[in-house]
C-alpha cells in the first residue's frame, strides 16, 4: 500500500515512530524548529523514496538514518551560517527540573546547559553513537547498524564520548 502511494497507509506507518525521531533529532541539532525540520524532511526523503521501501523489514532503523542524515545537513549548514557570519551560535532547549527550590532549579539548569553544550561540541560520529545508545537507548548494535559501523566501534566512540564530557563537565 505505501508502496503504490497510499498516504493513509504511510502515516500510519510512520505515526508511531514520531516522538523517537523527534527526540533523536532534538538531541542533534538542539533546536526544536530545526529538529522538527530534520523529520519533516527525513519523512518526505522516505516517502519519495517509498519504493525502495522493503515491507518485510521495520521501517524505524531506516527513518532513524533518514532522519540522522538530515540532522547531519542541518548542522553543516549551521556551521556554514556561523562562518559566514550569517547565524548566532545556537541555544538549546532546556527542560528544567521541577525542584521546589529556585536556587537549585537555576543550577540543575546551568548544569543540563552545559551538559548538552559539550554534547553539541562532541565530534559528529561521537555525538551521534552517545545519543542512540546512552540517550536514546538503542542497543550497540541496533547504533552500528544505523551508523554503518561495527558494534565494536560503537562501544569505543561511546566510551571516549562519555570519558570527554566527564572530563569537560568535570564530573567524578
Amino acid at each position: 500500500m505505501v508502496i503504490a502511494g497510499d498516504r493513509r497507509a504511510f502515516t500510519n506507518l510512520v505515526e508511531p515512530h514520531l516522538p523517537r525521531l523527534l527526540a533523536t533529532s532534538l538531541r542533534m541539532v538542539g533546536i526544536r524548529e530545526e529538529a522538527e525540520d530534520a523529520v519533516q524532511n527525513a519523512l518526505a526523503s522516505a516517502w519519495i523514496a517509498r519504493a525502495r521501501l522493503d515491507p518485510r523489514r521495520p521501517v524505524l532503523p531506516i527513518l532513524t538514518t533518514i532522519t540522522l542524515n538530515k540532522c547531519r545537513d542541518k548542522l553543516r549548514r549551521r556551521k556554514a551560517a556561523q562562518f559566514l557570519g550569517f547565524g548566532k551560535a545556537s541555544s538549546f532547549e532546556i527542560v528544567a527540573d521541577e525542584t521546589p527550590s529556585p536556587e537549585v532549579e537555576a543550577s540543575d539548569r546551568q548544569s543540563l546547559h552545559a551538559a548538552y553544550a559539550e554534547i553539541q561540541n562532541l565530534p559528529l560520529r561521537m555525538r551521534e553513537a552517545l545519543i542512540l545508545v546512552a540517550i536514546d537507548g538503542r542497543s550497540q548494535k541496533e547504533a552500528a547498524v544505523l551508523l554503518g559501523i561495527t558494534e565494536k566501534a560503537v562501544e569505543g566512540l561511546v566510551y571516549r564520548a562519555r570519558n570527554t564530557l566527564r572530563k569537560k563537565l568535570d564530573i567524578a
